[in-house]
């Protein structure tokens, strides 16, 4: 295992503690992250506010469900995250009930990008430190099979079709963005994650 994989793995949380981090710095007026301002805290919030109400509202597809319980292989998905992302907090949710589904064959943690910068170096979108990033590792042979992130395929191609329209990434094209993501119900995510993992099952064969 890289060594930058195992030390950001030793600094990681588990999804209820992640939860927790994120909602005491709100107590405190703060945002996770190195940089702290009022934009950044009000974006924290509302991700605070939306994955609780993802929380609860979240499902897996029956499908989906089906070929976590029965994963040939373990797996730790890793995943580079900070609280005031918006698209962290619309995929996060997802991650935690699909490892929640898979009989722990799906160990979901989660690291701060600012905190990590070894790592998110090394797994850069387009040159930039997007994130959510997830990267998925071979739990027994400790070995990073693929990566994932920052968003679905849908979503990404929605924003580039925005900027290269209009030129810039404003409000406009944020709250279109989380409107893709309520209408998508999570079903992009799930998708494009189990066809990883059957990409990484077929290229054992």
């Amino acid at each position: 295992m890289k060594n930058s994989i195992a030390k950001s793995l030793f600094k990681s949380y588990p999804y209820s503690e992640y939860r927790k981090l994120v909602t005491d710095l709100l107590s405190e007026g703060k945002s996770t992250g190195n940089q702290q301002s009022e934009s950044l805290t009000n974006y924290s919030k509302l991700n605070d506010a939306r994955m609780n109400r993802l929380d609860k509202t979240t499902k897996i597809a029956d499908d989906v469900v089906s070929k976590l319980e029965n994963l040939d292989h373990k797996y730790i998905w890793l995943v580079i995250s900070e609280g005031w992302c918006g698209d962290a907090a619309q995929i996060l949710p997802i991650l935690n009930k699909m490892a929640l589904a898979s009989n722990k064959k799906i160990d979901l943690r989660i690291v701060l990008r600012d905190e990590n910068e070894e790592l998110m170096n090394q797994y850069l979108t387009n040159g930039g430190k997007a994130i959510p990033k997830v990267i998925v590792i071979c739990k027994e042979a400790g070995i990073v099979r693929s990566d994932w992130g920052p968003r679905p395929k849908g979503a990404t191609e929605l924003l580039a079709n925005y900027k290269k329209e209009f030129g810039v990434i404003d409000e406009k094209i944020k709250t279109d963005l989380q409107l893709w993501y309520l209408a998508d119900k999570g079903i992009s995510v799930q998708e494009e994650l189990m066809q990883i993992i059957e990409n990484i099952k077929y290229n054992r064969l």
